[in-house]
């Protein structure tokens, strides 16, 4: 197939839709099909011979450093897929290159699926514009609703998009490379690089240092843990708004900025707890990256944990939305190294079983669907466009 997948963002940007867009094209890559990235053009542009990448104009995203937003690219657009002329388009994000890719592809007759990869309605609350949920909702919904299917990955989001209204949603779930995250990258040098005790316990945060992600409650239940633990450190891993301002009120923090490949690796391997507070979530790939690390993982009970989970078998989970549950469950298992031990091994057997293979083949048996499927008809006006793209 002639796959042309739209995005906002991808490698070497690091955040977890570029990490699952990018093994998703080189899956499909290695089964034969051709794939196309269209994009934002980088701060940093990188040449990658594989795939064909078609780049646009795009502004900073306010607060995500290094990111941008595709700005609307109908003429570009329509120029591309009518030389290329794909069979099928992937939208992966949702903002105005996502919208004018839709709006494109209806027009041009092409069939095209989006993702619901980040729950953006839900960041308004934690920046203080939580009136503007509502709003954010009703664009992401007319956005979805003019595409044949939505992927979202989780079951639970699965059914809550669709109790919201949006149309024909389908599970694209994630998986885990358990080579990269695998115990055998501990690293007893790391540890003393970072002035951590030989035998003190690891505390692990992997994400962005931003509100959303609700940083607050994991130092909090890093403090309350220590009080049972004084040796016991904590390493926060990536980049965001709030890291100046963290690492200078708590200094005895481990803050990393961002990291990938080996160095990542390591740095989950090292570690023994994994603690990861966000309320605002599609999945979270760091779940199972942590848990193919072999780390005892505490988490709120939805999304990625709700999947992979089993409280106090692999890990544990607290009711989604209480901090003193997130927090009491933390505290007793640094009381228990014992149990941390348990629930690493059972981590890491759960992680063996969720490898990429059957994602990436339930990913493009979605794609046969939909390119087999009847004619796409616009759900638009038939008004063509004109030449610089617009209606």
């Amino acid at each position: 197939m002639r796959i042309s997948l739209v995005t906002e963002t991808f490698v070497p940007e690091i955040n977890g839709v570029a990490k699952t867009l990018d093994r998703l094209v080189n899956e499909l890559g290695d089964r034969g099909h051709n794939i196309h990235i269209i994009r934002p053009k980088q701060q940093t542009e990188h040449n990658n011979s594989r795939f064909f990448h078609t780049t646009v104009k795009g502004l900073p995203i306010p607060g995500y450093s290094g990111l941008q937003f595709g700005l609307p690219s109908q003429r570009t657009l329509k120029k591309v897929w009518l030389k290329q002329n794909p069979d099928i388009i992937y939208v992966a994000t949702e903002g105005p290159l996502g919208w004018s890719a839709i709006r494109t592809a209806n027009k041009l007759g092409i069939p095209v699926l989006s993702g619901f990869h980040t729950n953006f309605h839900t960041y308004s609350k934690h920046y203080n514009i939580g009136w503007l949920e509502k709003i954010i909702f009703a664009y992401l919904k007319n956005l979805h609703n003019k595409t044949l299917c939505t992927l979202a990955p989780s079951p639970e989001l699965v059914a809550d998009l669709k109790s919201r209204g949006i149309n024909n949603v389908a599970l694209f779930t994630r998986g885990v490379d358990t080579e990269t995250y695998n115990p055998k990258h501990r690293n007893h040098q790391l540890r003393e690089d970072l002035k951590i005790k030989k035998d003190a316990p690891v505390a692990l945060y992997v994400g962005r240092i931003a509100a959303e992600k609700n940083i607050d409650l994991v130092i909090k239940s890093y403090q309350q843990m220590k009080k049972q633990a004084p040796g016991l450190r904590l390493i926060m891993v990536g980049d965001g708004p709030l890291h100046e301002k963290l690492h200078k009120l708590y200094p005895e923090i481990i803050f990393t900025g961002s990291k990938v490949g080996l160095e990542l690796s390591q740095l989950y391997a090292t570690a023994d707890i994994f603690l990861f507070a966000s309320e605002t979530e599609t999945f979270g790939n760091v779940i199972l990256e942590a848990m193919s690390s072999e780390l005892a993982v505490v988490a709120y009970d939805y999304a990625a944990s709700r999947m992979h989970i089993t409280h106090e078998q692999n890990g544990l989970i607290a009711e989604y939305g209480n901090p003193s549950k997130f927090t009491h469950i933390a505290v007793e298992l640094i009381k228990q190294p014992e149990k941390i031990a348990r629930l690493r091994k059972q981590a890491r057997i759960k992680a063996e079983q969720t490898d990429w293979e059957n994602v990436i083949d339930n990913f493009e048996n979605l794609l046969v669907k939909y390119v087999k499927s009847k004619p796409h008809s616009s759900r638009e006006s038939e008004e063509p466009l004109s030449a610089d793209g617009s209606a």
